[in-house]
């Protein structure tokens, strides 16, 4: 993946120096139980699981969080950079596409941290993984995941990487254009079964953003090849449910899905990449994932 030189988004938030801990979580108290329930059906990375741990608490609205001043990454922290030049591109691929559409894009801020750090979704924790915070409209990442995504999961690769990072600001438009809202509204009205659906299709819908992504930023810039290609299409079939669960249990268990299988997720993210088109990704309207 060719992306040095080219821009860098002023979005990144670099906390990994401040000690992370602080927030909590508002309204009433957790049991363990709900934690391990949130944390299982949330899967490697998506929406943060906070989020489900409010729903099913009965917690009122987010936390405040107290935060000092906005610290960018050092200059000459490659890592940094690299996720400053992708959050960047899918800046300008959304601006694009929103507008487009008659709309103006709201570019969601990235969170680099380390250990533990507020959110308004309530305590973000490394062992979550990269997420997405509604509540505050910030994507979270701890980047020693990309060394998890390389060295367990078996998805190496500078592409792989972006494709987590594409995928977590995919929530985020899926916010501005109220899927997740909808979805949210959904629970503790429908089944565990049917909730666990739902997610798998919010899951889909931004793989397949990711999709789009792919699509636009190599249009504009012509910075992938085929490899790159293959190692988001393999990132995508490592972390699907099926393949997680056989790695962890040795079974499969369909009906507890939270983000599809390998096949449905490398699916949608091909779907958005050949087609390019929002309506294409509508996987809740789809009759089959």
């Amino acid at each position: 993946m060719r992306w040095e030189g080219n821009r860098q988004s002023d979005n990144v938030e670099d906390r990994r120096g401040s000690g992370g801990g602080g927030g909590g979580f508002g309204g009433r108290s957790i049991g363990i139980g709900t934690v391990v329930v949130a944390l299982i059906g949330w899967g490697v990375f998506g929406i943060n699981p906070l989020t489900t741990i409010g729903v099913l608490s009965g917690g009122g609205g987010a936390p405040q969080v107290q935060q000092g001043p906005a610290k960018a990454p050092p200059a000459n922290d490659r890592s940094a950079a690299f996720v400053s030049t992708v959050l960047a591109s899918t800046e300008d691929v959304w601006a694009q596409i929103f507008q487009q559409g008659g709309a103006q894009y709201r570019p969601p801020k990235l969170v680099l941290f380390r250990g533990a750090t507020p959110t308004a979704c309530g305590t973000g924790q490394s062992a979550m993984g990269p997420f997405y915070c509604p509540g505050d409209q910030k994507v979270y990442l701890d980047m020693d995941f990309f060394d998890t995504m390389s060295r367990q999961l078996g998805a190496p690769g500078e592409f792989a990487r972006a494709y987590v990072i594409a995928h977590e600001v995919g929530h985020h438009v899926q916010t501005l254009l109220g899927a997740t809202g909808k979805v949210d509204g959904m629970r503790g009205r429908v089944s565990q079964r049917e909730q666990n659906a739902l997610s798998v299709r919010l899951e889909l819908q931004a793989d397949c953003y990711a999709g789009i992504w792919t699509r636009y930023s190599q249009q504009a810039k012509n910075w992938l090849d085929q490899s790159d290609i293959e190692s988001a299409l393999n990132a995508a079939g490592q972390i699907g449910d099926d393949t997680l669960q056989r790695k962890q249990t040795g079974t499969v268990r369909p009906d507890a899905f939270t983000h599809g299988s390998s096949a449905q997720r490398v699916r949608w993210f091909t779907q958005g990449m050949k087609t390019g088109s929002v309506q294409a990704c509508d996987t809740f309207s789809a009759q089959t994932l």
